[in-house]
């Protein structure tokens, strides 16, 4: 049933995103000749009165076709005949629909939120070590964690388990008390086992305050969410670089439709299950956004970039560049995105079929 479900969400997720540009081509006039969810053979066809619709067999992928050829160039209602702004509105719009989505996953999934735990500390767990003048007092506001600004409890729970799994025993740390910011530099905070009740549990043995869930504050939190789905990505790729992780553990599709069904299979009762594979779907529609505006040729964020580029060369230049030229570009790094997505699908079915049962 969760694979079912994952499966619909990604589609979904993509059908979202070409809605974005579909919706943006049509609102600017711009023609568009087919618009597609799903890759692959069409199942279904559907003549409008400009467009042909048509729903694809495979579910991951999907495309708004605008005239983008270079022999198009001369239609006036083709997507390179319009003004630079508009093309990048209409390459933008598909990012913005999906964030868009993610914040309305959001704001659905914490409607019922009875409050959120905020960033300023109201007690310690009994034996909890670093407590004082010195340490962490009462009353203090944890402004940042490593560099990375905390928002909400979640930010910091998220960046001290960061710390956990590089190993780090000390952090760095800037909190407010009263009026003024205190800098603890290489502050030792990891987890130990405290007793809650009749349990003993490692924690960090910090205890927050609650914030009371107004109508502003759920915007407020759902927005914060939205945006550290954005920084969660940023630090992904930041571990690509630095090596704390690497090109193996990268997932395509079916790497994101394994983890939805592991979290199904995980949670505790199916309405948990659907909680937290919805949020993750909110996560994904951010992580689909940010990975499509990146500047690299055959995606949105490129296309935009080329728009800049060639903007500047014609200056130069004095005359229009053939987008035959551009078009080969993106093409090449097209066919480099179908090998990457290829060696993803091949690593996400090993890991699937050697991890442990």
């Amino acid at each position: 049933m969760y694979i079912v479900l994952a499966i619909i969400a990604f589609g979904l997720l993509i059908a979202i995103h070409e809605v974005g540009h579909f919706t943006a081509a049509k609102l600017l006039h711009v023609r568009v000749n087919e618009f597609a969810i799903g890759m692959g053979p069409a199942i279904l066809k559907k003549q409008g009165k400009e467009t042909l619709y048509s729903w694809r067999l495979l579910p991951f992928g999907g495309y708004c076709a605008m005239g983008e050829d270079s022999g198009d160039a001369d239609d006036p209602r083709s997507f390179l005949a319009q003004k630079r702004w508009r093309r990048i509105v209409i390459l933008a719009a598909g990012a913005i629909a999906n964030f868009i989505a993610a914040f309305i996953i959001i704001v659905i999934l914490i409607s019922g939120y009875k409050s959120f735990a905020g960033t300023t500390l109201t007690g310690f767990m009994d034996g909890f070590p670093n407590e004082g003048e010195h340490g962490l007092m009462v009353g203090d506001t944890i402004l940042s964690i490593s560099g990375e600004k905390m928002y909400y409890y979640d930010d910091i729970s998220l960046f001290l388990s960061l710390a956990e799994n590089r190993g780090d025993k000390e952090i760095d740390l800037v909190v407010r008390r009263g009026n003024e910011k205190i800098q603890l530099n290489k502050f030792p905070l990891e987890r130990r086992e405290y007793t809650v009740g009749e349990k003993t549990q490692r924690m960090f043995g910090l205890i927050f305050d609650r914030i009371e869930p107004t109508v502003m504050e759920k915007l407020k939190y759902s927005g914060y969410t939205a945006m550290n789905n954005i920084r969660l990505i940023r630090v992904s790729i930041a571990q690509l670089f630095t090596g704390a992780a690497g090109i193996q553990d990268l997932s395509g599709p079916v790497g994101i439709v394994n983890a939805m069904n592991d979290i199904g299979q995980e949670s505790k009762t199916t309405r948990e299950a659907l909680f937290r594979i919805t949020h993750f779907i909110a996560f994904i529609g951010v992580n689909l956004a940010v990975m499509n505006m990146l500047p690299i040729p055959a995606l949105d964020g490129g296309r935009i970039l080329f728009i800049f580029i060639s903007w500047f060369i014609e200056k130069i230049i004095r005359r229009r560049l053939d987008p035959k030229y551009e078009g080969y570009i993106h093409m090449a790094v097209f066919v480099l995105l179908i090998g990457f997505m290829i060696f993803t699908l091949v690593n996400d079915v090993l890991k699937i079929v050697i991890s442990p049962q």
